[in-house]
């Protein structure tokens, strides 16, 4: 993953500090947000690479944050995973629906995570 840009948002921080810290080992440049507003205010200052969000988070929700962002421009064709504790089929079925390329169960096990960058990206 060595260079890849991956901006992370969870509002969680022991789930997003253990995400960052596993996909930062493996040489990607991990920026970190707590909510999708401070997300989309990263992207206005780097384009990233990869998103990985959560969906259940405070005020905008992931399915919001991933609605705004294919409305953008530049952000338009970031590929993007949904990262969550919603795992039915209706959940993931609404998170490609709302734009995400892929839908991640919580808790997500390390070598997953990796995979789901490097696919993301096009690193496979």
């Amino acid at each position: 993953l060595e260079h890849v840009r991956v901006l992370l948002v969870d509002d969680d921080p022991d789930t997003r500090g253990m995400m960052e810290t596993v996909l930062s080992q493996r040489g990607a440049r991990v920026t970190a947000a707590s909510s999708a507003a401070e997300a989309l205010a990263c992207v206005d200052r780097e384009t990233p690479d990869v998103l990985l969000s959560d969906i259940g988070m405070p005020g905008m929700d992931g399915y919001a944050l991933i609605r705004e962002l294919r409305e953008r421009p530049g952000a338009r064709a970031i590929p993007a995973a949904a990262l969550t504790a919603y795992a039915h089929a209706d959940d993931r079925g609404q998170a490609i629906a709302a734009g995400y390329q892929l839908h991640v169960a919580k808790p997500v096990e390390p070598a997953e995570l990796v995979a789901v960058v490097a696919s993301l990206a096009g690193r496979t």
